[in-house]
């Protein structure tokens, strides 16, 4: 018999996020950021509804080939740029476009005999320090990678913000200075703002907006849904019950016998667990739903089964659905309950979980 977890990928949803974001992002272009199997909702999927993006966003190459074997042929920006000089070739073959950010790699277009001109973004470090150039090397680095026959003379000025969520933090004004101020007088679009910048840092729009958590209705800040900015979830996690049982008063529940019931109670065993990607460092009395009624994990998560406190579903039977994150269990929640991000949650979704599409 196989599992019951399903994750619904709701494709009416990533629709309506892009317009969303559209209209945030006013005259700006949108990469729709696409990487980690699109957050982990299914790259081919995703891209087929977000397909009025101006360009996606991926990790590596294999994703741009991916996007091209399903005809996708709009601009796809490989955002940590070629590991090798055999990449570029890759690249080219596939029509990709590269992130430079390190030396190593501007070395491999110079040593270059020619080929058709790749484009190029140009990632400048002004406060991330992750990956990019000095924001003082520029001018330097615009000049060097202009003069190159094999890199397209129309180059994407970028960077990317460190704390873009915490709306009070002027570390992203900062870095926008900075970025602006390195860049005065180049020729070229411009890409700052990642999802948090769209929302909120107006003046960091430029002329991309690289757009990732929002697609999936994923909240960016701490303690806001999705829904809190407008955005609805992309994914819905449920399974069913497997077992209801009666248990005593002082038992103990799960692996260490962590959590002891504090009366006589039913409790319910749902399908699903850190094997399928439910988190399990989940503590107990993260929110669930058993039908349309609330309940609560209980215990520790195990590889398969997840215990319930179904006392707030008296009726509660094998069989009925469990939803783990949906438009009604934000994924924000369960990831505060878990000590993580909503961004992990979906990501962490295994593939022994059946993904099904929703498309109102």
């Amino acid at each position: 018999m196989s599992r019951s977890a399903t994750a619904t990928i709701h494709l009416d949803a990533l629709r309506a996020n892009l317009a969303r974001v559209r209209a945030l992002a006013a005259d700006a272009k949108v990469m729709a950021v696409v990487k980690a199997d699109a957050y982990g909702h299914g790259l081919e999927r995703c891209a087929r509804a977000l397909s009025g993006a101006d360009a996606f966003g991926v990790a590596s190459i294999a994703d741009g080939l991916r996007l091209r074997a399903a005809g996708h042929r709009a601009r796809i920006v490989v955002l940590s740029g070629p590991d090798a000089a055999s990449d570029l070739a890759e690249m080219r073959r596939l029509h990709l476009e590269a992130v430079i950010h390190h030396d190593s790699q501007l070395a491999m277009l110079e040593r270059e005999n020619g080929g058709e001109p790749l484009r190029v973004w140009l990632n400048l470090d002004t406060g991330m320090h992750r990956l990019g150039f000095a924001p003082e090397r520029a001018r330097e680095l615009h000049a060097r990678l202009r003069a190159l026959p094999a890199v397209d003379p129309a180059i994407v000025l970028m960077t990317h913000f460190a704390s873009s969520d915490e709306f009070d933090n002027d570390l992203t004004a900062r870095q926008t200075q900075r970025f602006l101020d390195a860049t005065q007088g180049l020729p070229g679009e411009r890409a700052l703002s990642n999802s948090a910048g769209l929302l909120g840092w107006p003046a960091a729009r430029g002329d991309w907006v690289r757009v990732g958590g929002l697609l999936y209705g994923l909240s960016v800040a701490a303690g806001k849904t999705g829904a809190d900015f407008g955005f609805a979830p992309a994914m819905t996690l449920t399974t069913r019950l497997v077992a209801v049982n009666r248990i005593a008063r002082g038992e103990r529940v799960g692996y260490g016998a962590t959590w002891e019931c504090p009366e006589d109670m039913r409790i319910g065993v749902a399908a699903i667990g850190y094997g399928d990607g439910y988190p399990r460092s989940a503590r107990s009395g993260t929110p669930v739903r058993i039908g349309d009624a609330p309940a609560a994990v209980i215990g520790r998560v195990s590889m398969d089964l997840l215990a319930l406190d179904s006392r707030s579903a008296p009726h509660a039977k094998v069989g009925d659905v469990v939803t783990l994150w949906g438009p009604q269990l934000p994924t924000e929640v369960i990831a505060d309950h878990a000590g993580t991000i909503s961004y992990e949650l979906t990501c962490g979704v295994t593939r022994r979980v059946l993904f099904t599409e929703d498309d109102v």
